[in-house]
């Protein structure tokens, strides 16, 4: 009594299981958000050109 493997990608059937296989979303992970870290980068951009402005102004 062989039974028969699945195809590559396929759920294999469970017993009691009542949903159809579908395609789970890649995790993102840190770049899940990437307007997060551009907004830290340009946020600390602009901190280190103010450093400087008041350091020239204050001359």
């Amino acid at each position: 009594m062989n039974e028969s493997l699945p195809p590559p990608g396929e759920t294999p059937p469970a017993e009691g299981s009542t949903a159809e296989a579908h395609r789970e979303r890649p995790d993102g992970g840190i770049w899940e958000h990437p307007h997060v870290w551009l907004s830290l980068i340009v946020l600390g951009c602009l901190l280190v050109a103010a450093f400087f402005l008041v350091r020239v102004i204050s001359l």
